[in-house]
C-alpha cells in the first residue's frame, strides 16, 4: 500500500509541476541527460506449477539519454514473494541495459529495452529454505508521454528470464530446478534533470 501511495504521489507531483512549468518537450534537445524514475505494476509469474502467481511489484531506475533514440538504464526491481505454502520464493535484483526509442510525436515515444538482470532469490520448497544468486536476460516494450521537459509518464511491459537451481534441496526433491518467466506490466514516472 505504501508503494502505491508513493507512486501516486510522484505522478501527482509531476502533473502539478507540469502546470507550474509549462515548458514544452523538445525531443531533439530534452531527451539527452540524466533521469530517474519509478514503476509500480502487476507481476505475473509463469513457470513450473510450484511458482505460478500474480501480484504487485515495483522498480526504481536511473538512466542517461544519449539522444532521443538511445539511453543506458539501470534499475533495482523487487519482484516480491510469490508461490504458495509448499513452494515460494522472494526475488529482487538489479538490471543494466539499453533503451531504444522511436518518437511518434513531440510528446509520445515508443521504446524497446533489453539487457542483463542480476538477481537473488530466497526460496522455500517443502520446508527446505535457502537462497541463490543468478543472472538472466530481460526484454521489454513501452510507451512514454512527455508531459514537459522534465516529467514523463510511461507504461511498460517487460519479460525477465529467471532460472532457479535449488542445489541444497536436490536430495529431498526429485526436480530441484525451476524455470520461471517474470512478466511485469507497469506504469511509472520519470524525472529528467
Amino acid at each position: 500500500m505504501k508503494k502505491t501511495i508513493l507512486v501516486a504521489a510522484l505522478i501527482t507531483a509531476g502533473f502539478l509541476s507540469s502546470s507550474a512549468q509549462a515548458e514544452t518537450y523538445n525531443p531533439e534537445v530534452d531527451a539527452q541527460g540524466f533521469y530517474v524514475g519509478a514503476d509500480y505494476g502487476f507481476l505475473r509469474v509463469e513457470g513450473d506449477e510450484e511458482f505460478d502467481d500474480n501480484k504487485g511489484a515495483y522498480q526504481v531506475f536511473a538512466g542517461y539519454g544519449l539522444n532521443q533514440y538511445i539511453a543506458v538504464e539501470g534499475s533495482y526491481i523487487d519482484f516480491g514473494r510469490y508461490g504458495n505454502d509448499l513452494a515460494n520464493a522472494d526475488t529482487d535484483g538489479y538490471s543494466l541495459g539499453l533503451k531504444l526509442g522511436l518518437p511518434v510525436t513531440d510528446n509520445i515515444s515508443l521504446y524497446v529495452r533489453g539487457g542483463q538482470l542480476w538477481y537473488k532469490t530466497d526460496y522455500s520448497v517443502l520446508g527446505v529454505s535457502d537462497s541463490t544468486d543468478d543472472e538472466g536476460l530481460f526484454a521489454g516494450v513501452g510507451v512514454s508521454y512527455h508531459v514537459n521537459k522534465n516529467w514523463t509518464v510511461k507504461a511498460d511491459y517487460t519479460l525477465y528470464d529467471n532460472d532457479l537451481d535449488i542445489e541444497s534441496a536436490a536430495d529431498d526433491i526429485d526436480n530441484a530446478n525451476f524455470s520461471t518467466d517474470l512478466k511485469f506490466a507497469s506504469i511509472g514516472v520519470e524525472y529528467k534533470f
